[in-house]
């Protein structure tokens, strides 16, 4: 289907805007208002803009405060009208957006406000527009979309007809099954913004937290399915007010926009039912990842991080025969270590490995959904992997898992290593946290989503010692895959946070003591906390005195327990290894306060 996106939902000038969406791939344009008032291009020059980068201009908005008023208000509002339909025939637009009334209605009548609607076509038709009338959320009188259709259909006028926003229509709980009822050609124009579940007035909902499709909490690909079975033919168009998107880079911004409807297709057209004359685009179908491949550190001098793995027992697997890059192993679980175009960089998280069942297929779906691709030099005997770039810049790689037992056949460019120790205790990465920068996080979700199919849990907020650290969960349905996304409080930049590898250990315990015995320095835990965990849990002393004496953290909740430490702090990385007993499915989110507080003091100690 041709696509669409709302000036406004993108940071620059009107002509940066429209530079944007068209480099992009975007089809065509709403033309916010202000943004035209703003720009010194007149409606002409922004009309043969459009033409010369190919981009329709779909929609001029919006129009306000106009039906539901006195006959001496509504004089008024038909001369302010044709000033707007003016504009718009000037600008080439056919379509002009108005808002049902939020501040000046003062009659509550369906036949009051589709008279004035009728005449409100008469003047649209003198200028060759339509008028696409929109239920606000927020409407003094009309604020369900069903009653702005009954508003149009006694309005009965050709250049009359409905907007339909999904978030003006999911944001109040109304069905919208009730979008079957409207023909499609009155559906004269649709546009999708996602939203978290929020609890708040929905003005400011709207005017701040609007998301891109996948993104938030709403089923939009139902909305769509719902709008697709009239026989609306006319473009997907986003409109999302977001206080990010509107000062962030508009060319980034627009390809995520855009990825984000590709995305929304895909999902509809998975729908049962939906018409596959719809023109959806397809997308490739790759299943998500069944296990993590291997966890890559890079910096420009690894060898703290080599110290510290021989003191958790990994084992040198060996040095890449073309590349300054190491493998370190334990069991089934590989640690990467490339010291390669990493000058001045400290040990931080660069990449993540993942198994998936069709490498090709999960390469098709990348493409696809326009994800950056991630180049690595390969000779002609290395294994070539798919590759796509986070928004944060973490580098994702991909393989097709290799039958049970066998290691990928990458691991064949490493030489001169240990074979792996197959009676480690570690089974597993438990889970992979990764720091994202604020600005990216909402567009990390849809990347995570759409490439590799992960599901968001639901948000959680931990409070450290220099502000609030929000924290989501990005895995599969299984837990084989998880990456919770840290997003930094505004007082620290992404950079500052520290990231962590989480490793699943059969006995952490156990683990723990070999640990130290070798030398390893754990995080130290205050003795505070082991007082809280007595007489919270009401643990056994003989217990709380081994977590204390190895500095172990300790959760539980009715589905099972997790124990837990932490070491120290390489560059902007450290390792936690966990053990989750009986059906234990968190990440200790309580003893995260902690853990920051014992980092913040070894920083600054």
């Amino acid at each position: 289907m041709r696509t669409s996106i709302a000036t406004v939902s993108i940071s620059g000038s009107l002509v940066e805007k429209l530079h944007a969406c068209a480099a992009a791939g975007f089809d065509g344009v709403e033309i916010f208002e202000p943004d035209l008032i703003a720009s010194d291009h007149s409606p002409e020059e922004i009309r043969g803009l459009a033409r010369r980068l190919g981009l329709t201009l779909d929609l001029y908005q919006p129009l306000r405060d106009i039906e539901g008023v006195d006959d001496e208000t509504f004089a008024e509002n038909l001369r302010r009208t044709a000033a707007t339909f003016a504009t718009a025939h000037r600008l080439g637009i056919g379509t002009v957006l108005v808002c049902s009334n939020v501040a000046t209605a003062t009659v509550d009548s369906d036949e009051h406000s589709a008279d004035q609607l009728r005449r409100l076509g008469d003047v649209a038709a003198r200028y060759d527009v339509r008028v696409a009338f929109e239920a606000l959320a927020w409407g003094r009188f009309v604020d369900d979309y069903r009653r702005a259709w009954r508003i149009v259909e006694l309005a009965d006028h050709p250049a009359v007809g409905v907007c339909l926003d999904s978030f003006h229509v999911l944001s109040r709980g109304h069905d919208p099954a009730a979008i079957e009822d409207i023909p499609g050609e009155k559906i004269f124009y649709l546009q999708l913004a996602d939203a978290p579940a929020l609890s708040m007035d929905v003005l400011s909902w709207s005017r701040h937290h609007r998301l891109f499709p996948g993104e938030g909490d709403f089923d939009l690909a139902t909305f769509v399915a719902h709008v697709l079975a009239t026989g609306f033919d006319g473009p997907l168009s986003l409109e999302v007010f977001n206080d990010t998107f509107r000062q962030t880079d508009p060319d980034r911004t627009a390809v995520h926009a855009l990825r984000s409807l590709i995305w929304l297709q895909d999902k509809v057209a998975a729908l049962p039912g939906v018409r596959r004359a719809a023109g959806l685009t397809p997308v490739a179908d790759a299943k998500p990842p069944v296990g993590f491949d291997f966890v890559e550190l890079k910096a420009e001098d690894t060898s703290d991080v080599e110290i510290l793995l021989e003191q958790l027992g990994f084992v040198a697997g060996g040095r890449h025969r073309t590349k300054p890059v190491s493998l370190w192993t334990a069991g089934d679980v590989r640690v990467v270590l490339n010291e390669h175009q990493a000058r001045d960089r400290t040990p931080h998280v660069a990449a993540v490995g993942l198994q998936v069942p069709d490498g090709d297929a999960t390469s098709r779906r990348a493409a696809d959904l326009m994800a950056p691709v991630a180049y690595r030099r390969t000779h002609a005997s290395e294994q070539a992997l798919g590759g796509a770039i986070a928004p944060d810049g973490t580098e994702f790689f991909w393989v097709t898992a290799p039958p049970a037992g066998s290691p990928p056949p990458w691991v064949a460019e490493f030489e001169n290593g240990l074979p792996p120790d197959s009676a480690s205790p570690l089974t597993h990465v438990d889970h992979v946290n990764l720091a994202v920068p604020w600005q990216t996080s909402d567009e990390a979700v849809l990347f995570l989503t759409s490439v590799f199919g992960l599901a968001a849990d639901a948000p959680t907020e931990v409070a450290g010692p220099r502000g609030l650290v929000r924290s989501q969960v990005m895995r599969t349905d299984d837990g084989s895959i998880r990456l919770p996304l840290n997003v930094a409080p505004q007082v620290l930049e992404a950079s500052e946070m520290p990231q962590h590898v989480a490793f699943a250990c059969a006995d952490v315990v156990a683990f723990a003591r070999q640990a130290r015995s070798r030398g390893l320095r754990f995080l130290a835990v205050p003795d505070n906390y082991y007082d809280y965990v007595a007489g919270r849990f009401g643990v056994e002393e003989s217990v709380v005195a081994e977590l204390r004496e190895l500095d172990l953290l300790y959760d539980r909740n009715r589905d099972g327990a997790f124990i837990h430490f932490y070491t120290r702090t390489v560059g902007s990385v450290f390792f936690e290894f966990v053990q989750r007993i009986g059906d234990y499915d968190g990440y200790g989110t309580d003893n995260a306060p902690v853990r920051l507080a014992a980092q913040r003091v070894r920083t600054t100690g």
